[in-house]
């Protein structure tokens, strides 16, 4: 199965450097995920350059914040984003895909055995639920791209980060813009974060078309999570931090 031949050039115009086995490993990412995407719905995204722009560049827009040799977790995988293409671009960290939806975890496993990444698991569950057992504070980086709102989302994925590593969350500026950020600061603080790092992470595309306005905000793990977090999902979102 071919991949999509102009992921070079995208990657070179965001300045992401990697080897030509892993883009090469990367662009058959990208024809794999769109066959699977015809047997279940993995992403709205239906076209070569849109996956190459909106998931495996944008993916990476992440992987300079993670250190060598981290465990990472993704809370929300879905089709297996930001956890297949950093999987893919980073031999030296272990990625653990998380989401309570088993149907996509089987195809993120599938994708990834075809493009031989083989530094990847899946765990199937609710972030809130996974938290209160074996894999609390197990990570050394938490990475998220799921649709929820910052303070809910920072509950779901700091209890997974172990005291030392860090949170790191993928957003669009207009999705942070929506967020009272002193609200989302004491939120992390409670949850045993430290200060938030706001740091732009634009996604340029290859044919002068519009630039993707994103961010990464990022919060290291200063204490541990207090034992009553995280939540229920029905008490985050009724009363959120």
């Amino acid at each position: 199965m071919l991949g999509y031949d102009a992921l070079p050039v995208l990657l070179e115009k965001n300045n992401i450097e990697v080897p030509d086995e892993v883009c090469g490993r990367l662009s058959r990412l990208i024809a794999l995920l769109l066959a699977e995407n015809e047997k279940i719905n993995l992403t709205a995204v239906r076209t070569p350059e849109g996956v190459a722009l909106r998931h495996i560049t944008d993916s990476l827009t992440a992987a300079g914040e993670i250190p060598h040799g981290a465990s990472v977790a993704d809370v929300g995988t879905g089709g297996g984003f930001p956890a297949l293409p950093l999987a893919a671009a980073r031999a030296d960290i272990r990625v653990t895909a998380i989401d309570s939806t088993a149907k996509k975890l089987a195809a993120v496993e599938r994708i990834a055995k075809e493009a031989d990444i083989s530094n990847i698991v899946t765990l199937s569950g609710r972030a809130e639920e996974l938290s209160r057992g074996g894999v609390r504070e197990a990570f050394d980086v938490v990475i998220s791209r799921a649709v929820a709102p910052l303070p809910l989302l920072c509950e779901l994925c700091l209890p997974l980060c172990r005291v030392g590593g860090k949170f790191i969350a993928m957003k669009s500026a207009s999705e942070a813009a929506q967020t009272d950020m002193e609200a989302y600061s004491r939120a992390v603080k409670a949850l045993g974060g430290g200060e938030v790092r706001i740091v732009p992470a634009p996604v340029f595309p290859d044919d002068g078309g519009e630039i993707l306005d994103h961010l990464l905000g990022i919060a290291g793990k200063l204490a541990p999570t207090p034992e009553k977090y995280p939540r229920t999902w029905a008490k985050m979102q009724k009363n959120p931090l």
